[in-house]
């Protein structure tokens, strides 16, 4: 299987290449529209900052790549919001494969510490990816930025507020926390999306 990851200015790229090896898949790291286009699949990760990230990927015409894309994709953590219609990190305008606007976690409590790191659970499991998770199991989260609730949720995690772990829109898939670093959930999380049937 040819599997694609888009190569950008974030971070966290090569843990994912790593957890891909560790399924037997050796990943095509890319910013080739072509190479892209022609991949089984694509993931989309990253660590970073969204103004930034969508300034690069609209230099290099990605942005246009990516939102055309007819292969299962897989956004991960940044990926996931950078698929998002506006994040509030920079008041950015970001892909708009998903109708979800990118809010800022506004601590409440003194022990509401930004960003959200660590271990917590996703419930409200939905859609093919979710194949052999239970309910309730534990994934890592880092992120000071989440989307809200929507229309394309398929799994929650709730810190401050329940908010989207993971959506899901026609071929487009995603996370908010990052499976390469969540062990056999996570793991297994990727192989579902490896798994996933040509939509």
């Amino acid at each position: 299987m040819n599997v694609a990851i888009v190569k950008y200015n974030a971070g966290n790229v090569y843990s994912v290449v790593n957890a891909l090896r560790r399924l037997g898949i050796e990943p095509d790291l890319t910013d080739s529209p072509e190479r892209l286009q022609a991949a089984d699949r694509v993931i989309f990760p990253g660590q970073g900052e969204a103004r930034g990230a969508m300034q690069y990927l609209r230099e290099r015409r990605l942005d246009e790549v990516i939102r055309n894309l007819r292969q299962p994709v897989f956004g991960i953590c940044v990926g996931q919001q950078l698929l998002c219609r506006h994040s509030e990190e920079g008041d950015t305008d970001c892909i708009g494969v998903f109708d979800a606007d990118v809010r800022r976690f506004v601590s409440k409590r003194h022990e509401d510490k930004v960003p959200a790191m660590g271990w917590n659970k996703i419930t409200d499991l939905k859609s093919p990816l979710m194949k052999g998770i239970n309910e309730g199991d534990y994934v890592y989260f880092v992120h000071s930025f989440y989307v809200p609730l929507c229309e394309s949720t398929i799994a929650t995690s709730d810190y401050i507020l329940p908010y989207s772990a993971c959506l899901h829109k026609d071929n487009f898939f995603s996370a908010q926390f990052h499976p390469e670093k969540s062990g056999n959930v996570g793991a297994k999380i990727l192989q579902n999306f490896l798994d996933i049937k040509n939509i």
